[in-house]
């Protein structure tokens, strides 16, 4: 199926599954993936998880103070969405995350590896960026953008200025996206790390960002999720990670961002 509709941020999406989202934005959200296959299948996977997450803490639960655990979990209001999803898992979420609390209270977890298990849970590292990104392009309007397309050597010379500080072989071809127009290329900031601006104006659904930033995280393959009314496509290569952002549909940016993947890791 084909569709139009706002693919919702994984955290939205986590929050719905842990019935923590107010009850208009639950009732959206379920409208969502009765509609959207690909709002539906995210669904799954962030339920499903990656981890067999009650069988790993099992022997932390066991450790846990539970009397105290308890007494402390009763006293937070769960939503009515919460407690009907309680009932159909022994260990929640919310659960499995007091516990783990409690356990680093009296010293049983010191280990690193807890470290990593919780940022993997329900988001991936690479989130935290795209989330800046994302506030910073939902202030553009077409406006922003408006003007003459910049001649090719323009484009050049400010893309070679980005390359400088990314590493990558970037030109007018590379980043060329197909039926938008490229307006200017730009060297911002990211935790203490360069991030290349791309922007672009597309005729049909306005402002349009190529954004880049160096990364070890590993090569990862194109993901997409919702942001500030937005869609964005994400992926990774072994140095870099990318996303593609814009007002457009789901379908139209998936095509737009396999057309350019390749450029860019060749």
């Amino acid at each position: 199926m084909t569709s139009n509709i706002r693919m919702p941020s994984d955290e939205e999406l986590t929050a719905f599954l842990d019935g923590e989202l107010p009850q208009p934005d639950m009732a959206r959200i379920e409208a969502l993936a009765n509609e959207d296959e690909e709002v539906a299948a995210r669904i799954e996977f962030l339920a499903n998880g990656s981890m067999p997450f009650s069988e790993a803490f099992a022997p932390l639960l066991d450790e846990a103070p539970k009397q105290k655990l308890e007494a402390m979990l009763a006293a937070i209001p769960a939503p009515a969405a919460a407690a009907a999803s309680a009932e159909r898992s022994t260990i929640t979420r919310r659960g499995l995350f007091g516990a783990l609390a409690a356990s680093l209270a009296v010293g049983i977890i010191a280990d690193r590896a807890y470290l990593g298990i919780g940022r993997s849970i329900g988001r991936d590292e690479g989130s935290e960026w795209r989330s800046v990104v994302a506030e910073y392009i939902a202030l553009y309007t077409p406006d922003t953008l408006a003007g003459p397309v910049p001649p090719a050597d323009v484009q050049t010379a400010q893309l070679a200025r980005v390359d400088g500080k990314l590493g990558l072989n970037l030109s007018p071809e590379t980043v060329a996206l197909p039926g938008v127009d490229f307006k200017r290329a730009q060297l911002l900031e990211y935790d203490d790390h360069p991030l290349a601006q791309i922007a672009y104006l597309d005729p049909e659904s306005g402002p349009m960002a190529l954004c880049i930033i160096r990364s070890d995280k590993g090569a990862k393959q194109p993901d997409i999720e919702g942001r500030k009314g937005m869609n964005v496509i994400y992926w990774s290569t072994a140095t870099h990670a990318f996303m593609l952002i814009g007002h457009a549909p789901v379908d139209r940016m998936r095509e737009i961002a396999d057309a350019v993947r390749p450029k860019l890791t060749a």
